[in-house]
C-alpha cells in the first residue's frame, strides 16, 4: 500500500517471464507497469515515506541482484548550499517533503493477529501519492553500494536502507544512506558481525532501531551503530498430533490440488486419492510413518522430483576420515586392516602412507579384531592423530589430521576424473581433451571453467560427460561455453595470436565436441543434453536420459514437513513436455556391467571414435 493506501504496488511476471513492479489504484482501474527491466527474479519491494519512489531488488538467477530506485515523480535536485542558508532562516515546514510520518499499526483480525491485507486508515498527514507515467521507464536508477545484495529494507523516513549480504561467506546486515544531500555518494556501512542468518527485518517507527530474528532470539540493533542486545522471549508450544497431521494432511493435498504443475493432475483422480488416504492418515503413529504416507500419495501423480521429509536433524559427531581403502576379505577373515588404496592428497597419502601397509594402532592404543577404527577416529576431523604402520620395511608412525567423509568423497571424485581424462587421452593418441560435470550447479560451472584449462583447450575437440549429474540450474551457462563461436583472433605485437572471445574476458571452448550421457543423468543434466542438441554442438553417446525434467520448490506444512512441489513445466523445442521423457541419444552404448573392474569405458571409447571420425585423420 503506498503511504496515503490509494495506490497498490506488486510485482508480477510479464512477457518472457520478465519480473516488474506494477501499480494499480486501490478504488480499482487498469494496472501499469513502472519498472521495465529484463529480469526474471525481483523481490524486497517498498514504497518510500513520502510516496516519490519505489526501491526494489532485481536480477537473473546467477547473476548479483541489483538494487533499484523508480521515482514515481520527476525529482529536482536537493541543494547543500540550500541547506547551509536554512540553518540561519526560520524554520518552515518544507512542504514539498513533508516529515516522515509512522505507517499506522494494521488492523486486527478476530484472534488479534494483524490482517496486512487490508490497511489500516491513512495518516491524516499523508501527502497524496501522485505518480507521472510519461517517461516513468527513463527514472529507474540502479542503485549500486559496491555489494552484493540479498534482500534490501526501506526504512519508514526513506532515508536508509538496509541489506543482507553474505560478505566473507556470512550473511550479515549493512546500512547504506539514500539522503540525496549528502557530500559524496555513501559507503555502505557494516550493522552485524554474527555468522548466522538473519530474518524477519523490521524498523521501529523512527528509523533508528533495526530489529531481526538470528539463531531462534529477537535481536535489535540501533542503525547508527552499537551493541546488540536481545530480547527476552519464551514460549512452548503443544501440539495435538492427531489433529496436526490432519491439518498438515489436508494442506498437501490442496497444495498439490492448487500449484502442480499440470492442472490435469497427471490424469489422476486427486480427488479419489484424498480419499483413499485419509483414513490411512488418522491410523498414522508417528511423523516418520505420516511422512511415508504423504509421499505415497504424492507418489500417485507419478512426477519426478516429489516427495516428503522432516524438518533436518542435527548432524551426528563427525567421524574423521583417513581417505584409505582396506583389504576387505582380510578384514573379515583375520580382523587386519591392510591398506589396498590411498586416496590421492587425502590425509594418509599427505602422510606417507602406502598400499600394503598394515594399520596396526591409533595413538599409541593397539587395534584388536574387536575395536571399530570409526569410533577410534569420531570427534578427530582437523585434530592429530598418530597411525602405527606395519610394513615392507618393519614398523613406523605417522601423524595426519583426518577429514571429513565430504571431503574424502571430493577427493575421490577429482581422482576419477582424473583417470578419465588420462583415458580420452591414451585412446585418441592425445588428439582428445574431457571434462565432467559433476551437476548443474555454480560450483561445478566455477569447475568447467576451471577443468577447461590450456591443455584441453590446446586438443582438437573434447569429450564433454555428464554421466551421473544429478542437475541444477545453470544448463544455459555451460552451454554457452561450448556454443560459442569464434569471430576474430588478437595478437599483442611479439606475442601469441589469441582468440578474441579469451582475450576478451569470455569463456569459450570453439573446439568439436561429443556429449556422453547415461541413465543417470537427470534433471538439468538433460536440459544440457537438450540444448546440446537442439544448437547443433555434436553427437550424444550413450543411454537415454532419465526423463526427471521439471522445477520444483520445498513446501513447509504447518507440521514442519518438508514437501516437494513441481510446479514448472519445461517444454522442448517443438512444444511438448519434457516430463518423463528421456533424451535421446545419437549412439547408443551400454557399458557391460563389472566394465569399470577391467578399466576400460566402453561409452567413451565410442565417444573418442565419434568424435575423431568427426576430425578426420589429419590434426
Amino acid at each position: 500500500w503506498s503511504p496515503d493506501q490509494q495506490w497498490i504496488a506488486y510485482l508480477s511476471r510479464g512477457p518472457r517471464g520478465f519480473t516488474n513492479v506494477y501499480v494499480v489504484p486501490a478504488n480499482g482501474g487498469d494496472a501499469r507497469a513502472v519498472s521495465f527491466l529484463a529480469s526474471s527474479n525481483s523481490g524486497s519491494l517498498d514504497w518510500s515515506a513520502d510516496g516519490r519512489f519505489l526501491l526494489f531488488v532485481t536480477s537473473q538467477r546467477t547473476e548479483p541482484p541489483r538494487l533499484v530506485r523508480v521515482d514515481l515523480v520527476p525529482r529536482s535536485p536537493s541543494f547543500r548550499e540550500d541547506r547551509f542558508r536554512d540553518l540561519f532562516s526560520v524554520p518552515v515546514r518544507d512542504t514539498a517533503r513533508p516529515p516522515a510520518v509512522p505507517p499506522a499499526p494494521a488492523p486486527r483480525d478476530s484472534n488479534g493477529a494483524r490482517n496486512a491485507a487490508v490497511p489500516a486508515a491513512a495518516p491524516a498527514t499523508a501527502t497524496p501519492t501522485r505518480i507521472v507515467f510519461e517517461g516513468i521507464r527513463e527514472r529507474a536508477q540502479v542503485l549500486e553500494p559496491g555489494m552484493d545484495i540479498g534482500r534490501a529494507w526501506l526504512a519508514p523516513d526513506g532515508k536508509t536502507v538496509v541489506f543482507t549480504s553474505a560478505g566473507g561467506g556470512q550473511p550479515n546486515l549493512y546500512v547504506w544512506a539514500l539522503d540525496d544531500g549528502t557530500r559524496a555518494p555513501a559507503s555502505p556501512r557494516q550493522l552485524t558481525t554474527t555468522p548466522g542468518a538473519k530474518s524477519l527485518i523490521g524498523f521501529s517507527s523512527d528509523s533508528r532501531e533495526l530489529w531481526y530474528l538470528e539463531g531462534g532470539r529477537v535481536v535489535i540493533v540501533p542503525v547508527a551503530g552499537g551493541a546488540t542486545r536481545a530480547v527476552n522471549v519464551t514460549a512452548s508450544l503443544d501440539v495435538d498430533f492427531v489433529a496436526d497431521k490432519q491439518v498438515a494432511f489436508e494442506q498437501a493435498w490442496a497444495t498439490q490440488r492448487d500449484q502442480f504443475y499440470d492442472p490435469a493432475m497427471h490424469g489422476v483422480d486427486w480427488s479419489a486419492v484424498k480419499e483413499r488416504f485419509e483414513p490411512v492418515v488418522r491410523a498414522a503413529t508417528s511423523p516418520d510413518e505420516f511422512r511415508r504416507l504423504l509421499s505415497l500419495m504424492v507418489g500417485e501423480l507419478n512426477a519426478s522430483h516429489s516427495g516428503a521429509s522432516g524438518p533436518a536433524a542435527a548432524p551426528p559427531a563427525p567421524t574423521g576420515r583417513l581417505g584409505v581403502r582396506f583389504d576387505r576379505e582380510l578384514y573379515e577373515r583375520d580382523g587386519a586392516l591392510r591398506v589396498t588404496e590411498v586416496v590421492k592428497l587425502g590425509p594418509a597419502d599427505v602422510a606417507g602412507v602406502a598400499p600394503g601397509d598394515r594399520l596396526t594402532a591409533v595413538d599409541g592404543v593397539p587395534l584388536t579384531r574387536a575395536d571399530n577404527l570409526d569410533s577410534l577416529l569420531a570427534n578427530q576431523v582437523g585434530r592429530k592423530v598418530t597411525l602405527t604402520l606395519a610394513g615392507p620395511a618393519g614398523a613406523r608412525t605417522v601423524s595426519l589430521q583426518p577429514t571429513t567423509t565430504g571431503t574424502v568423497k571430493e577427493l575421490l571424485y577429482r581422482q576419477w576424473v582424473e583417470e578419465r581424462r588420462a583415458y580420452v587421452a591414451r585412446v585418441s593418441n592425445g588428439r582428445l581433451g574431457y571434462v565432467h560435470m559433476f551437476d548443474m550447479g555454480e560450483q561445478s560451472l566455477a569447475r568447467l571453467h576451471f577443468d577447461l584449462d590450456a591443455e584441453n583447450m590446446g586438443r582438437e575437440g573434447v569429450v564433454i560427460d555428464v554421466r551421473n549429474n544429478n542437475g541444477g540450474f545453470v544448463n544455459a551457462y555451460a552451454l554457452d561455453v561450448f556454443a560459442r563461436r569464434p569471430y576474430m583472433s588478437m595478437t599483442t605485437r611479439g606475442s601469441v595470436t589469441a582468440p578474441a572471445r579469451n582475450q576478451l574476458g569470455q569463456r569459450a571452448l570453439e573446439r568439436p565436441t561429443v556429449l556422453v550421457v547415461n541413465q543417470h543423468t537427470l534433471s538439468d543434466g538433460e536440459d544440457f543434453t537438450q540444448g546440446y542438441r537442439v544448437l547443433g554442438l555434436g553427437k550424444v553417446v550413450g543411454e537415454p536420459t532419465a526423463g526427471w525434467i521439471i522445477y520444483t520448490s520445498n513446501i513447509t506444512l504447518v507440521d514442519g514437513t518438508s514437501l516437494r512441489l513441481p510446479f514448472i513445466r519445461v517444454d522442448d523445442d517443438e512444444g511438448k513436455n519434457m516430463e518423463l521423457v528421456p533424451r535421446r541419444v545419437d549412439v547408443p552404448v551400454t557399458r557391460p556391467m563389472g566394465e569399470h573392474v577391467t578399466g576400460a569405458d566402453s561409452q567413451l571409447d565410442a565417444a573418442v571414435r565419434v568424435l575423431l571420425g568427426q576430425l578426420g585423420g589429419g590434426r
